[in-house]
């Protein structure tokens, strides 16, 4: 059985729906404002929340940290400064580590260089997320594995023989991951999703919990994702989607947060157990809409019944109309009036 167990809560088939909000940088380097995207995060029902961890003079070239920057959202006159002025350090960590616990947010964070995988280790955060950009940077998976955490690998940019490798240099040091589908594209739009996969996951990986990392603007995709099995929904989150910087615009604000929360719980409900049965609360309104087999018009005892004498009307309180070839040929034993009922006791 497919399972993955993070802090108490248990994630499978048979569970609730795992979401995570991607708050990212769009706390735009201000730990006030990271905690009122958790506080919002947590009204909204979200089980996580997610940070980015960079060690940028790391992660990056000199001439990429040096170059010039004049987008529109940056934050500084070069890359690495725009990089620094929205990265969180330890004292920021340790902060909003403690305050996710206090209002019962499990938190963690991407490390996106091996650095900053020490650094979430050091801080012992209860799982791991993989970027699309490191589904082939092998060290990097390879030294996020031997953690013994789990880890959630994002598939997006990926072919299969990608996805492959990586589960597999993984669960030789840990087997508790979760794969999931990923198009590597901000935002996403909804034929480039390709939610499909999530069923070739499941089959590949069976004993994955296989999930869904979402760059799409609204929720219904994330609902589509649940039905074809996914477990971990993961989203964009920020309180303003007007807000400076590249995320804010595809990510949900609280109340779309709220809504994605509430219909993955209404979609695992929904779904059943796949067994077509009846329900009491249906009797009522079929009652009404249902019919029954009724005399076409006044008839006489010993009347041997054909078509013309059989008609069907509502309410259904009657023989079911898929009786009417099973009672042609029949004699009555009783007058019946029209719109009365078919009982096969008055019928010989």
């Amino acid at each position: 059985m497919r399972e993955l167990i993070i802090n108490d809560t248990v994630i499978n088939d048979d569970s609730a729906c795992f979401v995570i909000a991607e708050v990212g940088h769009n706390h735009q380097g201000n730990v006030d404002t990271a905690k009122q995207i958790f506080d919002k995060a947590k009204d909204a029902g979200a089980n996580a929340v997610k940070l980015q961890k960079r060690d940028n003079k790391y992660l990056f070239t000199e001439q990429m940290y040096n170059s010039s920057y004049s987008s529109e959202n940056a934050y500084g006159k070069t890359y690495g400064e725009h990089r620094d002025a929205l990265e969180f350090g330890w004292e920021e960590y340790v902060e909003l580590q403690q305050y996710a616990k206090e209002i019962g947010l499990i938190f963690f964070a991407t490390p996106f260089d091996l650095p900053s995988v020490d650094f979430l280790a050091k801080l012992d955060v209860p799982l791991y997320k993989i970027a699309s950009g490191d589904l082939k940077s092998t060290p990097l998976l390879k030294y996020v594995a031997k953690q013994g955490k789990p880890v959630l690998v994002s598939t997006g940019g990926g072919e299969m023989e990608d996805v492959e490798r990586a589960y597999d240099v993984m669960t030789a040091e840990n087997p508790n991951i979760a794969i999931l589908q990923c198009t590597a594209a901000y935002p996403c739009e909804p034929e480039e999703m390709n939610l499909d996969v999530i069923s070739t996951y499941r089959n590949r990986f069976s004993d994955k919990v296989i999930g869904l990392s979402d760059h799409q603007n609204g929720i219904s995709m994330a609902l589509v994702a649940f039905s074809l099995g996914a477990r971990i929904v993961e989203k964009h989150f920020t309180l303003n989607r007007a807000w400076k910087g590249t995320d804010h615009a595809f990510s949900l604000e609280p109340q779309g947060l709220t809504k994605l929360v509430r219909d993955l719980k209404r979609a695992r409900v929904a779904l059943g157990d796949g067994i077509k049965k009846s329900i009491a609360k249906e009797e009522k309104p079929l009652y009404k809409m249902g019919k029954k087999l009724v005399a076409a018009k006044n008839l006489k005892k010993g009347k041997v019944l054909s078509d013309e004498d059989i008609t069907i009307k509502s309410p259904n309180d009657g023989l079911p109309p898929y009786e009417w070839d099973n009672i042609i040929g029949m004699t009555l034993k009783t007058d019946l009036e029209k719109d009365e009922n078919f009982s096969f006791e008055d019928l010989n």
